[in-house]
């Protein structure tokens, strides 16, 4: 916890349950992240999703070039545990109340476990939250912009590859079938990849069928022979055991937390296989969200930022081809860079950041 600002672990005065909110940095300015709601073992573990998912969302933010820092909000649930309607808008409120009481500091969006309709709720007793239905003035569903900066990700690393950035032929493995993983898969298969594809729900098959892709249960997709496995459901995937079994020459998705340690980063490397981190892969729909409703750029903007992803996957991948890095550690520096920069107040990238329109950022 020395590494976060601020962590809060209240036990909900109407549901019950335990809410767990991270706020890891606010150097370049408030913080943001999703609001997951998920069955754990223990709480415990809920308490180490928040924090390593709080200081994933500091990188995603200053990587992106985005003036916001990194939180996360988890509500862990028993096993076994389902919320009906009532209970689960007593889950909201109790957020809510949590989130209010930082007065501005962090704010949250939809993240594994919740959805637009889910921030309405919580935007009835804060306004620091974003990714409300468009109907309440949000921006709505992340999930199609998540996959957008997703796509122009894959287009950078094909381009790393082979030298063009064309999807058409590549040979994809998508890992989930959820709300980004089916809209991601959509638009592979628009453009013409290849797709074998896996969800732990087996009536989502029909989606892979309908899609024209080879369905591969998920024990068995990590290692299909492909271009790039495509990591879009839940995290820890990629271990030191998984690694020298895998036949791609990439992954890149926008899935959370894909490491189940961080030294399979450099494991890949030496297995001559390119990783993007996934806070850079999946950073689509909270940039595009964050721009639109906490610091109100227009939609062509916050899709050409969206958009900027590839410009960022490419130049990290430059810049780790040129100085014998990983991915991983050109990322991790370019954040390290900016934090600091924002710190000192040496630069453009300063504290300032958080209270500048959107035009004025530096391109990531």
């Amino acid at each position: 916890m020395l590494d976060h600002e601020e962590v809060v672990i209240r036990v909900g005065r109407r549901s019950g349950l335990p809410v767990i909110l991270a706020v890891h940095s606010t150097v370049l300015g408030p913080a943001a992240g999703g609001l997951r709601i998920w069955h754990y073992p223990d709480w415990r573990d809920g308490l180490t999703d928040a924090l390593r998912l709080s200081a994933g969302m500091t990188l995603k933010m200053a990587v992106a070039g985005l003036p916001s820092g990194g939180g996360k909000t988890v509500v862990a649930l028993p096993e076994g545990t389902r919320l009906g309607p009532d209970r689960r808008r007593a889950v909201l409120q109790d957020v809510a109340d949590v989130i209010a009481s930082l007065d501005g500091t962090y704010a949250t969006g939809p993240d594994v476990g919740t959805g637009p309709a889910d921030m309405a709720v919580i935007g009835e007793t804060t306004p620091h939250v974003f990714c409300r239905p468009e109907e309440s003035g949000g921006s709505g569903d992340s999930s199609p912009h998540t996959a957008l900066g997703t796509i122009a990700a894959l287009r950078a690393v094909s381009r790393h590859l082979h030298g063009t950035p064309a999807l058409d032929g590549r040979r994809l493995a998508v890992i989930g079938l959820g709300r980004v993983g089916e809209h991601l898969a959509r638009l592979l298969a628009a453009e013409g990849a290849e797709l074998t594809v896996t969800d732990i729900e087996p009536g989502r098959r029909a989606t892979a069928e309908a899609l024209g892709a080879v369905w591969r249960g998920p024990e068995e997709i990590l290692t299909e022979d492909v271009d790039v496995v495509v990591p879009a459901a839940l995290g820890s995937l990629l271990t030191r055991e998984v690694v020298p079994r895998l036949r791609c020459k990439a992954v890149a998705g926008p899935a959370n937390n894909q490491l189940a340690t961080p030294d399979v980063a450099d494991l890949m490397h030496r297995h001559g296989i390119v990783w993007v981190p996934d806070y850079v892969a999946g950073a689509g729909g909270v940039v595009n969200a964050i721009s639109t409703e906490l610091h109100h750029a227009g939609p062509g903007e916050a899709r050409a930022r969206v958009l900027a992803i590839a410009q960022t996957v490419g130049e990290l991948l430059d810049a780790a081809a040129r100085e014998g890095l990983t991915p991983a550690r050109a990322a991790a520096e370019t954040a390290r860079r900016r934090l600091r920069a924002a710190a000192s107040g040496a630069c453009g990238e300063s504290a300032s950041l958080a209270s500048r329109g959107w035009g004025h950022l530096p391109r990531p």
